[in-house]
């Protein structure tokens, strides 16, 4: 189920599993501009290609998430206004700007737990 005003935009692959909710303004992309030639404006330079993405089944995409050119596992929330560029393994939850994984379930305790943070 997809909020309103998600972007979804593939020069090659974006998959999404079975039952993905996403929250409204959500960005998903397999692709990024490139910047590397500072002779010519950007929007006259190519359009890389990244990393296929790949969201895993049930999964929750919070608002203003952005997902480009990474993999989130099974049943992962992402935070609110989260930049996902790495992978976020099964059954996690990310935040943040890069995203980091600060909760994840462990299938022998059955509970969530907090990931420790060093600043």
């Amino acid at each position: 189920m997809f909020g309103y005003n998600n972007h979804i935009a593939a020069v090659r692959e974006v998959q999404i599993g079975d039952q993905v909710l996403t929250a409204n303004n959500v960005y998903i992309s397999d692709n990024v501009h490139s910047y590397e030639d500072v002779s010519r404006p950007i929007m006259h330079q190519p359009v890389l290609f990244k990393r296929a993405v790949v969201i895993g089944d049930g999964c929750w995409i919070g608002e203003n998430a952005c997902i480009i050119g990474a993999r989130v596992g099974n049943n992962c929330v992402v935070g609110a206004n989260a930049v996902v560029t790495s992978d976020i393994p099964n059954y996690s939850v990310a935040v943040g700007v890069p995203a980091v994984v600060i909760k994840q379930y462990d299938p022998q305790l059955q509970v969530w737990v907090s990931k420790s943070r060093s600043l």
